[in-house]
């Protein structure tokens, strides 16, 4: 059954929440990540060919482990969202948003009459029945998080007209897309990216709409924290895995290597 989103009461109240992009498709991997203390978790059904019946046992370990499950779909498609959410997400997010048209159609997707037109089911999100269901369209249209990723030059182009849409709840830079974009590709540190990424931030300010930071240096963490972010994405826990393994053989060879006498 679909639960209070954690995640949205907290930056209600006015805290900071964190999360990280999973690109680890199993349910271990998501329930660490909610035993670790973060607040959400992406899980990629973009890049990643996770299949829709391990999309659900990620969601259910998301719920297990209390760390707010959001889905990255492939695009702003009926069946992928509809899909998601039928599973239990409690929100989605959506790639290389370019236009308010995009936006709406995403809105629409989400989120059930009058906001939008999603598609009415029963299933698990109702407890199979032990929640009413005219109560749950009105509680997933109050819970669920509708959030656009914004990737190239048009979506720059058009972020305020995109921003202005109603039920669009967070706003997520792709720097390392928007380096290609803008033509430095791989760079998302170059100062066209910054630059964008915080044009984007500044048109949030104007909206409802949370701007959610993806910091790459304690720095930037810094700097987002004294701009007013209060959504951060902390990375991927396919990188953070895979550098942790690799310190961690490092630190034994070296505690091997012949000591000089």
């Amino acid at each position: 059954m679909l639960s209070p989103n954690r995640t949205r009461l907290a930056l209600a109240e006015g805290r900071s929440v964190y999360g990280l992009l999973n690109a680890v498709p199993t349910p271990w991997m998501v329930e660490m990540i909610g035993y670790a203390g973060y607040d959400f978790v992406i899980l990629d059904t973009e890049h990643m060919s996770t299949n829709p019946e391990s999309l659900e046992h990620m969601i259910r370990a998301a719920e297990c482990a209390s760390v707010t499950p959001l889905v990255r779909v492939p695009g702003a498609d009926y069946a992928s969202i509809t899909r998601a959410l039928d599973s239990g997400a409690q929100g989605i997010v959506v790639p290389s948003v370019r236009t308010p048209e995009e936006a709406h159609a995403a809105v629409r997707m989400a989120r059930y009459a009058p906001q939008g037109q999603r598609g009415i089911t029963g299933g698990r999100t109702t407890g199979f029945g032990t929640l009413k269901l005219k109560d749950y369209l009105q509680q997933a249209n109050r819970e669920i998080l509708v959030v656009l990723m914004i990737e190239d030059e048009e979506g720059l182009k058009n972020r305020d007209a995109i921003l202005s849409v109603p039920g669009v709840d967070w706003v997520l830079p792709g720097a390392v897309d928007l380096s290609q974009s803008l033509g430095c590709p791989g760079d998302p540190f170059h100062p066209s990216v910054n630059d964008a990424i915080g044009e984007l931030a500044t048109s949030s300010l104007a909206t409802p709409v949370h701007f959610c930071a993806l910091p790459r240096s304690r720095e930037q963490m810094t700097q987002w924290q004294s701009w007013g972010a209060q959504v951060f994405l902390l990375g991927e826990d396919r990188s953070l895995v895979f550098r942790h393994l690799k310190s961690h053989l490092a630190s034994w060879r070296m505690e091997a290597r012949p000591q000089p006498a």
